[in-house]
């Protein structure tokens, strides 16, 4: 097993758990908006200009700022169109605008260490996300460049919302105490290699079974992003329910950036994210 370093304790760090917990708390809401600007989707009174990826996501920022406990931009969706930049302008516009709101970058890095360091630099220096999502199947070594950005969140791939993920994370490993290889990595993930107290899981919202499981071996503190519900599906009331109502954000992308394709398209998200969010808070 690689060293662990020796890192700050735990509970003097001020980062990421904390920020999206006092604005979960604030606003009484679980929801996290995830930023996916499909090109072939976007208004057309958006499209045909420079910069229409991040001109669409503001006014979708503007319009469920006060819903919200996170936001989720989707890197590829900026990467395949050549809008990085964008994305790093969209960022910047959360921070400098809302800087209570923290910012996931969801990229699923996942990568030897040396790599991982400039994985962990793109992450927390060019985009200054709040947290980012990483792939655990090359271990410890490639998670912990993350970590030394103490103040940052990881959120480790466990349980995800894809019909495939069962073809490895539901794999049997170990044979003193069998166990699936996701709840081996949600062990791994609250245990030894939570050395900062800012780690958190994905786990899907079409899995609430798995997500009961997570929180069973993980506990309470530790944050779940759950994808999911709205276009893939998940059942809101079974995946709160499953998460034992806490440390919970909630993501839904396609149901709430599209929910109208027209002029109105920031007013219809609204009223999507609005109606997510209460149902989440009905259960």
């Amino acid at each position: 097993m690689s060293t662990i370093p020796n890192y700050p304790d735990k509970s003097s760090v001020n980062g990421f758990v904390q920020k999206y917990q006092r604005r979960a708390k604030e606003l009484n809401t679980m929801l996290c908006v995830g930023l996916d600007p499909d090109a072939s989707k976007l208004p057309a009174s958006i499209k045909g200009h420079g910069g229409a990826m991040y001109a669409f996501c503001r006014e979708i920022v503007d319009a469920t700022a006060d819903i919200v406990c996170a936001y989720k931009p989707q890197i590829a969706y900026f990467a395949s169109q050549r809008a990085e930049d964008q994305l790093e302008q969209l960022i910047d516009y959360i921070h400098q605008n809302y800087p209570e709101i923290p910012v996931i970058l969801d990229a699923k890095r996942g990568d030897i260490g040396s790599t991982a360091t400039h994985y962990a630099k793109e992450a927390f220096e060019r985009y200054q996300a709040d947290a980012v999502t990483v792939n655990p199947y090359m271990g410890f070594d490639s998670i912990e460049p993350y970590l030394q950005y103490t103040d940052r969140g990881v959120f480790i791939l466990c349980r995800t919302s894809n019909p495939g993920g069962s073809d490895l994370q539901f794999l049997e490993v170990g044979q003193a105490a069998p166990q699936k290889l996701f709840e081996k990595v949600a062990h791994l993930a609250a245990h030894e290699w939570n050395t900062t107290g800012q780690v958190g899981l994905v786990v899907g919202a079409t899995f609430p079974a798995e997500i009961a499981k997570v929180r069973e071996i993980v506990g309470d503190a530790m944050p779940l992003l759950i994808p999911g519900i709205g276009a893939q599906g998940g059942d809101t009331i079974a995946t709160v329910q499953a998460g034992n109502h806490t440390n919970l954000l909630i993501n839904s992308s396609r149901a709430i950036l599209y929910a109208s394709k027209d002029q109105d398209f920031a007013t219809a998200a609204r009223a999507a994210a609005i109606a997510t969010r209460d149902s989440i808070r009905n259960v």
